[in-house]
């Protein structure tokens, strides 16, 4: 399989994170309104509540320009072998979960904190990855 042989792990993480997002972000747009109230419940004793659907859409926003941004970039690895595109995207995933760290954090929520934390691993690995 051509597709993997060049940058297996590469690729499979863009793959694995370009899923995770786009999910995300479907769910959250067809069930916008859900998705603000199961939020703003979560954060109801968080300085956050005021400001969970504006918080929201720019986590929103994030996911769409980070999937897009890797969806190109597998493209540019397996056509042309450019990371650059790519590795703009994992970058911006970590950025994301940063604010999603921040945000369980905030709500106290440390069980949702730390399991951000593998996604974060798995991005950074990416990241490395593109980045050598």
């Amino acid at each position: 399989m051509k597709f993997l042989s060049n940058h297996p792990t590469e690729i499979l993480i863009l793959i694995f994170l370009i899923i995770t997002y786009v999910i995300s972000a479907i769910e959250k747009i067809s069930d916008w309104k859900g998705s603000v109230t199961y939020i703003t419940e979560h954060f109801k004793n968080s300085p956050l509540k005021k400001n969970v659907p504006f918080l929201l859409a720019i986590l929103l926003i994030i996911e769409i320009i980070a999937s897009v941004l890797m969806i190109i970039g597998v493209y540019q690895i397996y056509t042309l072998g450019l990371k650059e595109i790519a590795l703009l995207g994992l970058e911006l995933s970590a950025v994301s979960i940063i604010f999603m760290l921040i945000g369980q954090r905030l709500a106290k929520d440390y069980p949702g904190a730390m399991s951000l934390g593998v996604y974060f691993i798995i991005t950074l690995c990416g990241v490395y990855l593109l980045n050598s």
